[in-house]
């Protein structure tokens, strides 16, 4: 139980930082994320991804643009704003310290 709840409090740490991560290479579709998301091992579900989008998109570092589809409704195509860059800029830095710190720590365990 203690193992499940730390990993899921890990995994809940870094997804922000993963999405903001996919977007920022380019317009993206929510079922694209998702599929980079499972690619890297972290399974995320739309009733997931969808709320942290909106939160993301009202803390100003995210828009969107409807695409039309020829085989649907229009899509909805997440792109960093400016501000959503400089956070994943301060994002990357911390995500490099916290590596180093977690990586030393590590250092010589058997």
């Amino acid at each position: 139980m203690i193992v499940e709840n730390t990993q899921t409090q890990m995994r809940k740490g870094i997804l922000e930082y993963c999405i903001l991560s996919i977007i920022s290479k380019g317009e993206t579709y929510a079922s694209d994320i998702i599929a980079d998301l499972k690619k890297a091992r972290m399974l995320v579900v739309e009733g997931t991804l969808y709320p942290l989008l909106t939160r993301l998109k009202n803390n100003g570092l995210l828009t969107y643009n409807w695409v039309e589809s020829t085989s649907g409704p229009p899509r909805k195509y997440y792109v960093l704003s400016a501000e959503g860059r400089k956070v994943l800029e301060q994002l990357d830095s911390t995500w490099s310290e916290l590596s180093f710190a977690v990586q030393t720590a590590l250092e010589g365990r058997k």
